[in-house]
């Protein structure tokens, strides 16, 4: 019995095909990876084998994807609206795929601090681009000017801190969960 292609079934299937295609793997090496057969795969990809749970675990991880990624169909919230923080003159925005990661949008005014005791260390990565101006970065005991449309990532167990150089800039930054805990921790402090 072959499955309706407008339903989530067949959706799944689809995606399942598509990512092996991307992949660049035959039919033979995704199913070695799945521990399936490869007839029970292109059974799988065709429609004309159930799909189940376990089956469906287990190709999404062969597949490099999560089970939610695999059989998500919620298409309503495409468009997301910014968390604005006025006191730290920022907005954030979610990462619904990646729950804990955020990003956000920061004019900046003022040099980083002048006193090495004043970098923060914290665990996670940021990742960051300058969109106008001129950013300076401290990351241990080098400084890094960060010019408009160059980008850093690092690991924030380095002690760190940002600022301008001369005039105001703008960073739009990717946070993972731990180093947003450690940024709302040291604003805080």
């Amino acid at each position: 019995m072959t499955q309706e292609d407008g339903d989530l079934d067949g959706l799944v299937r689809k995606r399942i095909r598509a990512l092996r295609v991307a992949q660049g793997w035959s039919l033979d090496e995704l199913a070695t990876r799945a521990r399936l057969s490869p007839s029970s795969l292109s059974r799988i990809e065709n429609g004309q084998r159930r799909l189940a749970l376990d089956q469906l675990v287990t190709l999404a991880r062969a597949l490099d994807t999560s089970l939610d990624q695999l059989v998500e169909t919620d298409t309503d919230d495409v468009i997301v609206s910014p968390m604005l923080d006025g006191a730290h003159g920022n907005m954030r925005w979610p990462i619904k795929a990646e729950p804990g990661m955020t990003v956000m949008r920061q004019r900046m005014t003022t040099p980083p601090p002048d006193n090495p005791a004043s970098l923060r260390a914290h665990s996670g990565r940021e990742w960051l681009v300058v969109l106008s101006g001129t950013a300076v970065l401290l990351l241990g005991n080098r400084r890094f000017r960060v010019e408009t449309n160059q980008a850093a990532e690092f690991p924030t167990m380095l002690p760190h801190a940002i600022g301008t150089a001369g005039g105001p800039c703008e960073i739009l930054g990717i946070f993972d969960r731990e180093a947003r805990r450690g940024h709302n921790a040291d604003k805080k402090a």
